[in-house]
């Protein structure tokens, strides 16, 4: 994964939890899932607004 091994993860793990503690960083996981789940459906269903700029060309 991106060529980090298992004690590059801990280590960020570690970190992670220093700064946003253990309570936030469930929300913090669901929020990137909300994002990159968006991202992901943008990317299959362009929006009117590609389609128009499409049309412009």
């Amino acid at each position: 994964m991106f060529g980090l091994g298992w004690p590059e993860i801990a280590v960020i793990s570690i970190v992670a939890v220093l700064i946003f503690g253990p309570k936030k960083i469930p929300e913090l996981g669901t929020a990137l899932g909300k994002t990159l789940r968006g991202f992901k459906e943008e990317m299959k269903t362009p929006s009117e607004e590609t389609d128009s700029e499409q049309e412009k060309q």
